[in-house]
């Protein structure tokens, strides 16, 4: 049985603005959902950890995203209102991209069904401590994370480059 809910993903590359939308829209009274892999590094830097130390074992920490994402969204009701920052289906990707077998992100992924998906189109690439990936790397996740949600039956919302975090967020609440 699929779980129809009334959440909202922002999908995109690495460094596409989908934190600092979000933090946009907390700031405003939404309800959000961090990034399960930034709350997995975070945590380890925490206790002392560097990011290569947290992502040196690619299928632990895959496997560890994937079931935050599975314990978060299984804690939440699926009837409020919730900004997400990437879905279970940003799995699919991940786990690929690390040669890793995907079928159980796959099968995650058919058990919810978001409200809407917004789509984060790519700046220049600027990462930060726990966005590591190099330029050619980013817009193959891009165009992968792209590809993944349509195949699920999403239609994605493109919400266009711009350098104005208000902009990205009215978009995304003017598509709701």
């Amino acid at each position: 049985m699929v779980t129809q809910t009334n959440w909202y993903i922002l999908t995109g590359g690495p460094c596409s603005g989908k934190s600092k939308v979000l933090e946009y829209l907390k700031s405003k009274g939404h309800n959000i959902s961090k990034e399960a892999a930034r709350n997995i590094i975070d945590k380890g830097i925490a206790k002392g950890k560097t990011v290569e130390e947290i992502k040196k074992d690619e299928i632990k920490f895959q496997n560890d995203i994937l079931n935050l994402k599975i314990k978060i969204e299984n804690k939440l009701d699926p009837k409020q209102i919730i900004f997400f920052d990437r879905g279970i289906p940003d799995s699919i990707v991940y786990f690929k991209e690390a040669g890793l077998d995907a079928d159980i992100a796959i099968k995650e992924s058919g058990k919810i069904k978001y409200k809407k998906v917004f789509f984060l189109k790519q700046p220049h690439i600027k990462n930060d401590y726990a966005r590591t990936e190099d330029v050619k790397t980013s817009k193959r996740i891009s165009k992968l994370l792209f590809e993944a949600y349509t195949k699920l039956g999403y239609n994605l919302i493109t919400v266009p480059v711009t350098k104005i975090i208000e902009e990205k967020a009215e978009i995304i609440l003017n598509n709701l």
